[in-house]
């Protein structure tokens, strides 16, 4: 408990009103949710006569006016912008390396973090007084957006930088499921022992990742420092702080204004993500290069009887697995309650063993590394464990291996109780 009362730190997120009405919606409240980059009468203050260091993409928005030009406008001394994967602007390709530049509309220097390095140097932010960081997530671990707000979670502790977390809702947020990582199989797409869908916002999860002493060892060192501002009121100094979502709950199903990335367009995809991101590790096009990714997915070698698609050059999937080959597999697209009741609140697994199993060529369906490890493979990285791909070539059902979670699940669920800020949809 201490633990958790430590990370309740200056949550200042405390029952303050929104400024301006959100976009956004959810049928769990009656009220729109808002987020916490809306809550500008709660952190600007804190924020006036500092320089600031922001970690933004193109989600990081306040109404209709990205955060960035928000705090300019405002008065805020803006000193360096961190982009994550796809770039601040979120135009690049998954996995693409954005190199370092000048924001044309701001003349702010933008960082990257996901291209030769993951992290800030003590360079970076040597002018800055505060580090802001506002992404939205969509709750799934193989999304690198919380293996970037670990790395800089790390550098603003190590540096000793306060950090400021606007927190956003996850639009996976309403169940918990999957395997959960083991650490040997520990990349960029899964960084700790959490399961594929872990429920929890980035601010939730920020205060796991220090209350559990997941961050960096010197981060850990330091963190009795950060613990010591967690009775502050908000027109004081802080070390480590979220700004609360406004009327969001774990049973709240946000519709989210911004694609958080060119292949997660719209919000069935988002919610098709978790179950159907496994086809990145196997030659089957997982619909980028088709104005479903996610929901659409398929290979030339399987059954011409089934859904009829080709993957083409798009923004945001420039070369698409298969690209221009005719492919035959699955549509499982729909509107939004047609697919959360497809979903179920669950990780849907029959995909993945129905693919197998009409699969011609079964020593090729998953894809192998350079040096032909499969131990190693990125199918394996995005489980997070070897098990399942054995459970799919086994022929296990999905029964068998939904059951094998057990019991990691059900400890990381009782870790994750810890941390909540939001009622939970227990």
């Amino acid at each position: 408990m201490k633990i958790v009362l430590a990370f309740l730190i200056s949550i200042l997120s405390i029952s303050c009103t929104a400024q301006k009405t959100p976009l956004k919606t959810t049928s769990a409240t009656t009220s729109p949710i808002v987020p916490g980059a809306e809550r500008l009468s709660v952190y600007l203050p804190l924020l006036k006569g500092k320089t600031v260091g922001i970690f933004a993409n193109q989600t990081s928005m306040v109404g209709n006016t990205h955060l960035v030009d928000t705090l300019k406008k405002l008065g805020v001394s803006i000193k360096v912008i961190f982009g994550p994967e796809h770039g601040f602007r979120g135009t690049a390709d998954a996995g693409e390396k954005v190199s370092n530049y000048i924001d044309k509309e701001t003349g702010i220097p933008v960082v990257s973090l996901y291209g030769s390095k993951r992290r800030p140097s003590i360079e970076d932010v040597k002018d800055v007084d505060i580090l802001l960081f506002d992404i939205q997530d969509v709750g799934v671990r193989f999304y690198t957006f919380i293996s970037s707000l670990e790395e800089f979670m790390n550098a603003a502790f190590e540096y000793g930088k306060p950090l400021m977390i606007l927190d956003r809702p996850n639009p996976n947020g309403f169940y918990v499921d999957g395997p959960v990582l083991e650490p040997n199989y520990k990349s960029f797409v899964g960084m700790q022992p959490v399961p594929v869908v872990y429920g929890m916002t980035i601010g939730e999860y920020a205060m796991m990742l220090s209350g559990e002493k997941w961050l960096s060892e010197k981060a850990n060192q330091r963190s009795e420092y950060y613990k010591v501002a967690k009775n502050s009121p908000p027109d004081t100094l802080f070390h480590f702080m979220v700004i609360k979502c406004g009327n969001y709950t774990h049973n709240s199903k946000y519709q989210l204004p911004v694609k958080p990335s060119p292949n997660l367009p719209e919000i069935q995809s988002i919610y098709w993500y978790p179950s159907t991101c496994y086809f990145e590790g196997t030659v089957l096009s997982e619909g980028r290069g088709t104005d479903k990714p996610f929901e659409i997915f398929g290979h030339p070698s399987l059954p011409k009887d089934l859904y009829k698609f080709t993957p083409v050059s798009t923004e945001g999937a420039k070369d698409p697995k298969l690209k221009d080959q005719v492919c035959y597999g699955w549509n499982i697209s729909g509107t939004q309650d047609q697919v959360l009741k497809k979903v179920n609140n669950k990780i849907q697994l029959k995909y993945l063993l129905d693919a197998y199993r009409l699969f011609p060529d079964k020593e090729s369906f998953f894809i192998k590394t350079k040096s032909g490890d499969m131990d190693q493979s990125f199918f394996n990285k995005l489980a997070g464990n070897a098990t399942l791909m054995q459970q799919v070539k086994a022929g296990a059902s999905e029964t068998e291996i939904r059951k094998s979670w057990e019991p990691k699940l059900s400890q990381f669920k009782s870790i994750r109780r810890k941390y909540l800020l939001y009622p939970d949809f227990e």
